[in-house]
């Protein structure tokens, strides 16, 4: 039970967010997501930052030490957990709209939650996008593929290998 005045997990993590967009931005980064995830017994509040060119592992331990005394100001989570700041990586999961619209053009894999009438639930092709109703697209140059974003258990991005191997 959470105490009094404390958000719950979910809420937590917009409070964290919240925090530390400002600074992120104002380091000239992307804040690409923020999660906080259990691993075995220990807790881990996961802030991914993203840019133009490659993160270095410098970057990483800036943004940590400039976020770190704002979360514990704040202190938004009960529980003990680890901060890790990193990269989203190549095989970053999308999961905001703002991140169909950054990666359009760029080669995406998708798993479905459930077969789709096809019987399919793996696709892969480039973004086209993800529309006001919520459908993501993608095409592989002969066909296009249009699902519901609440339909798939992921869209990723992925390289050539994962697209046509």
């Amino acid at each position: 039970m959470a105490k009094p005045g404390k958000p719950q997990q979910g809420s937590a993590v917009k409070v964290v967010e919240a925090l530390v967009r400002p600074v992120v931005e104002g380091m000239d980064l992307r804040l690409w997501d923020v999660r906080f995830e259990k691993e075995g017994p220990d807790w881990f509040l996961r802030v991914l930052i993203d840019r133009d060119e490659p993160l270095d592992t410098d970057t990483c331990e800036a943004v940590s030490r400039a976020i770190d005394p704002l979360l514990d100001e704040a202190d938004p989570i009960e529980q003990s957990y680890y901060l890790e700041v990193g990269s989203p990586g190549l095989g970053r999961r999308l999961t905001r709209p703002e991140h169909y619209e950054q990666l359009k053009g760029q080669k995406c894999a998708a798993h479905l939650i459930r077969p789709d009438e096809q019987g399919r639930r793996d696709y892969a092709g480039i973004l086209q996008g993800l529309d006001a109703d919520g459908n993501v697209t993608l095409t592989d140059g002969e066909e296009t593929y249009a699902f519901p974003v609440k339909s798939a258990g992921y869209v990723k991005l992925c390289d050539d290998e994962d697209l046509f191997g």
